[in-house]
């Protein structure tokens, strides 16, 4: 009844609307793509099944020519790909990148390590093989994203009656899990408001907690493009920093978060960029 209620509605009803309209069009496409491909194989006693690369054919698929899921699933499942390709892993960039703009000693590392993998060939392609030597890069990722999770909260329902310590939820109550409070706890991390991608080699890494690090959630109801999201950091990442070096001038004790989508700044970060 209030005006941020009435607000929030209108905002969720045009990003529906967004989401319609992505999906209309896509439906489409595939729709399109599915004749012209039953056509160029009329001639073939035995039809191939038309290649789908990107998930979103995948869920069309089950949708269109399977008949498994209705109109209305494959909208929110749009609505969840837009925000999880998006918006987590544009943010996961960012925040790399600010840190990297702070502490220089670190950005060079990263880039030597680039340099052992390119051989100062800023426009080549970059292979799966490419991505798994990109294990200090991966460090710094995953140290930018415990200290600014993309989402710094996730929610939780119990069907059962749960009993955590002294205290006994009912069945069917809707909890938080505090990612961010995790992540910078003293008692889960040392000097948990330092930027320390050592934290994050191998042989420290296997004497945290298995649930320690949840930029993904954990568990059988974890972020299923976890490992996607990784290898679309690691590109975009590596395509930046072997073509471009970094600079923040904004101090980290100045920025003010806000988390009403992702983790994000309430206010513009100040950086620059210099061709290398």
């Amino acid at each position: 009844m209030t005006k941020m209620g009435k607000d929030l509605k209108r905002n969720i009803q045009i990003i529906h609307q967004f989401h319609v309209k992505v999906f209309k069009t896509t439906k489409e496409n595939f729709v399109k793509r599915q004749q012209r491909h039953l056509g160029d194989s009329e001639h073939d006693a035995k039809e191939p099944k038309l290649k789908t690369d990107a998930l979103i054919d995948v869920v069309l698929d089950v949708h269109i020519n399977q008949g498994l899921t209705s109109e209305e699933d494959v909208i929110r499942d749009i609505g969840a790909l837009i925000f999880a390709a998006f918006h987590t892993t544009s943010n996961a960039v960012f925040w790399s990148l600010y840190f990297l703009g702070r502490f220089q000693e670190i950005q060079d590392k990263v880039y030597m390590e680039l340099q052992s993998i390119f051989q100062n060939d800023t426009n080549r392609n970059i292979t799966v093989d490419d991505l798994l030597k990109m294990k200090y890069l991966e460090c710094v990722i995953k140290e930018s994203m415990r200290i600014y999770p993309p989402v710094p909260i996730i929610g939780r329902k119990n069907p059962y009656e749960l009993k955590i310590d002294d205290y006994v939820l009912p069945p069917k109550s809707t909890f938080v899990i505090g990612i961010h409070a995790i992540h910078h706890n003293p008692s889960v991390y040392e000097n948990p408001e330092v930027f320390d991608p050592d934290r994050f080699l191998p042989e420290n890494f296997k004497k945290l907690h298995p649930y320690a690090f949840l930029p993904f959630s954990a568990g059988p109801r974890n972020c299923l493009g976890g490992k996607a999201a990784m290898v679309t950091i690691k590109t975009a990442m590596a395509n930046i920093l072997r073509n471009f070096k970094v600079y923040s001038l904004d101090p980290q004790d100045k920025i003010v978060t806000s988390s009403r989508v992702v983790l994000s700044p309430k206010s513009v970060i100040k950086m620059y960029v210099e061709k290398r």
